[in-house]
């Protein structure tokens, strides 16, 4: 990054921007691990206009990074270059009753808040969100799931923007969901999706939210500093119990620990640096190669770029963590 910031030099268009346009802003403030570098230049739209208008106008050798909510993401200490979009909740977070148990809902809305905006409606099927930490463009990003439901099974169409501002719409196939990820085409910012549910008592649908809250609350760190669970299930297995039979529970490295409560939770401590978190990801992940021969996957998505002699190599490259950091 240079010393003159990337905001002087777009030029005079953008003095139309009506959201919130901020050099060099910490990433680490709206990351749920309360780590990462910071962000070249951060945006956040006004509304959908505002980030038509910011796509179109903005030169295309700049490099755009989408984020939700921060919960499912490890952003580096070094930073992200060019311009980090966040979504405002002022102006992507409606809800909107269709009829016939379809819901159509903007990408900066909290899945608990689609969860429980169905639920007063009597449209059942979408209650799982409320075990979901993070935002619905996410979600609809990775395919995010829990308690056998997963974003595939209830997303219809979502609408996006792309890099040249303008809008589209995918339906469910032209995602081409897996398991936790998605294959849509690149370049496109998510703004809001439909889901279809189906008929249901609110009451019940309620109760059922409730159960879901005590379960996770019982079985998960989520009032740590943490970003959820940090790696893909393995067909067949449990990344939880691999990563318990490898002897990493509780495993520390720095102010990053493997968390005692859940194996599959990485936590920041209190002052944890993103090299100390993904480093113990990957000692975690070498470990468990070492033990079973299996290969965990990240589930969490790491973005950014390492710091001078910072950088991690995927399974540690066959080297052992010394205890260095």
């Amino acid at each position: 990054m240079g010393e003159t910031n990337l905001l002087a030099k777009l030029g005079d268009w953008v003095k139309n921007i009506r959201g919130r346009i901020v050099p060099k802003q910490k990433l680490s403030e709206i990351s749920w691990f309360r780590v990462g570098g910071e962000a070249e230049l951060f945006f956040q739209p006004a509304n959908i206009e505002d980030l038509q208008y910011f796509l179109q106008n903005l030169p295309a050798n700049i490099n755009i990074t989408p984020i939700g909510m921060g919960s499912n993401l490890l952003i580096r200490d070094g930073g992200i270059d060019g311009v980090v979009i966040k979504l405002s909740a002022k102006g992507f977070s409606n809800i909107k009753l269709l009829g016939n148990n379809k819901i159509e809902v903007g990408a900066a809305n909290p899945d608990i808040r689609v969860a429980k905006a169905a639920a007063e409606a009597g449209i059942d099927g979408l209650s799982f969100y409320r075990g979901i930490p993070g935002g619905i463009g996410g979600a609809l990003y990775m395919n995010a799931g829990c308690y056998g439901t997963e974003t595939r099974d209830r997303m219809i169409s979502l609408t996006g923007i792309n890099r040249k501002g303008e809008i589209i719409t995918l339906n469910n196939k032209e995602m081409n969901y897996d398991y936790r990820k998605s294959n849509a085409p690149k370049g496109i910012i998510f703004i809001s999706a439909i889901f279809q549910g189906f008929t249901g008592d609110s009451d019940k649908i309620k109760a059922e939210m409730e159960k879901i809250t005590n379960k996770r609350e019982g079985s998960q760190p989520t009032k740590s500093r943490t970003g959820g669970s940090t790696f893909k299930n393995p067909k067949g297995y449990s990344s939880w119990k691999l990563i318990d039979e490898a002897g990493c529970r509780g495993l520390k490295i720095g102010n990053a620990q493997v968390s005692e409560l859940h194996c599959n939770f990485l936590l920041n401590l209190g002052n944890a640096s993103a090299y100390e978190i993904e480093l113990l990801g990957e000692t975690v992940r070498h470990r468990v190669l070492e033990k079973t021969g299996i290969k965990l996957q990240w589930e969490i998505r790491r973005m950014g770029k390492f710091l001078p002699n910072k950088e991690i190599r995927e399974f540690l490259d066959g080297d052992i963590f010394t205890g260095e950091v």
